[in-house]
């Protein structure tokens, strides 16, 4: 089935769309639809199995984190703790103070600029990243260990693969087959949009060129879906039990698509199979004879008559 074509199935994906709803009535993948523009648009969750037979990459950094400069004598930052003579000092234990936060003053008076302790200039609040000083107020020297906040804040930035978050030692792995993950997408996304929002969702270094996506039946039907495919509207028109049908992603050169009429003999077994070879030759075989009668019969006919004409009298 094309699924390229979206203003034509209109009145058929209306019908599917509520029978999607139906089926997973109260759970959050039912689908939402708007009316932009004159264009009937579909959106929510897509479930996506892995089925990848080659380790992917995990990127090391997330876009959005900044690289700390190296530590040196001459600046300071949180997690820099470094002796005059450039040896590592053991982080110190402070206490955990809770500040309250400090009621503004009163109308008509003049907030004084910010300024530390020492008289330094005033600091510039439109600097995103600027770095505090020793004297600043509540300001926590922090250790190698992570407190489990800012465990939380990091794995917030990266969403794991079954539980799997970076780790240096097992960025390079492969997903288990079969497991399920899911993007939010709509239905004007296109296979090769899907494809880009599902590796940055769990940053994932491998080019989206290197992957594809498969509609695969339990019958062992493979159906690839075309760059200009559009996967949610696929998974509408395929219905939504996924005991039936499921998108995988897989590697572009190491899956091949089944048509239904290869699928239909691949759940069978062997000794099925076997059978249905024996029956197809004793078929050919009575082909093989009939047409061998048949032209034995008509080679016999034209000998006969050439040998008529032969006898015939040649007449003057």
């Amino acid at each position: 089935m094309d699924y390229s074509h979206q203003t034509s199935l209109v009145p058929y994906i209306l019908l599917e769309y509520c029978t999607y709803n139906l089926y997973y009535e109260g759970q959050n993948l039912q689908l939402r639809h708007r009316e932009e523009e004159d264009e009937f648009i579909v959106e929510g969750l897509l479930n996506i199995s892995w089925g990848l037979r080659r380790p992917i990459r995990l990127q090391m950094q997330d876009d959005n984190e900044r690289i700390r400069p190296p530590p040196s004598s001459s600046s300071w930052h949180s997690g820099c703790n470094l002796g005059a003579q450039g040896t590592v000092l053991k982080p110190l234990t402070v206490p955990n103070v809770q500040i309250s936060e400090v009621d503004g003053p009163p109308e008509g008076d003049q907030m004084p600029s910010p300024t530390d302790s020492k008289g330094l200039k005033p600091m510039q609040e439109d600097t995103p990243q600027l770095m505090r000083t020793r004297s600043d107020v509540g300001v926590r020297r922090r250790g190698n260990v992570r407190t489990p906040s800012d465990q939380r804040r990091i794995r917030r930035h990266r969403f794991s693969i079954n539980g799997h978050f970076y780790n240096h030692k097992t960025s390079v792995f492969t997903p288990a087959y079969g497991s399920v993950t899911n993007v939010r997408i709509n239905s004007t996304m296109t296979t090769p949009q899907v494809l880009k929002l599902l590796l940055n969702k769990f940053k994932i270094e491998n080019s989206a060129e290197e992957f594809a996506l498969y509609v695969v039946h339990t019958s062992g039907e493979k159906q690839k879906l075309k760059t200009t495919d559009y996967p949610l509207i696929a998974r509408i028109l395929q219905g939504p039990c996924e005991q039936v049908s499921k998108v995988f992603l897989m590697e572009k050169d190491q899956v091949e698509e089944v048509t239904y009429d290869v699928a239909q003999y691949i759940k069978f077994e062997m000794p099925v199979l076997k059978s249905f070879i024996q029956k197809l030759q004793e078929e050919e075989d009575r082909e093989v004879k009939k047409l061998m009668r048949k032209y034995t019969v008509l080679r016999l006919m034209i000998r006969q008559r050439l040998e008529e004409i032969a006898e015939t009298p040649a007449t003057i």
